[in-house]
């Protein structure tokens, strides 16, 4: 997996009923893209990354 700051990660829910997450690449703390991330959701709270398998890289371009 490979993001830029700016970018979105769309974390999909992994149960029933469970909503997905979106949160915003604010730091690139990998070598050349790769994670962890600093990321800022929806909400404000700021995280520490390591996306896995159920996560999507929106780049700003795809919309």
């Amino acid at each position: 997996m490979q993001a830029n700051v700016g970018d979105t990660l769309l974390v999909h829910g992994r149960t029933v009923g469970q909503h997905d997450k979106v949160a915003e690449v604010v730091e690139v703390l990998g070598p050349q893209g790769t994670p962890p991330y600093r990321v800022r959701f929806q909400d404000g709270h700021e995280a520490l990354m390591s996306p896995g398998p159920d996560t999507v890289v929106q780049h700003p371009e795809q919309g």
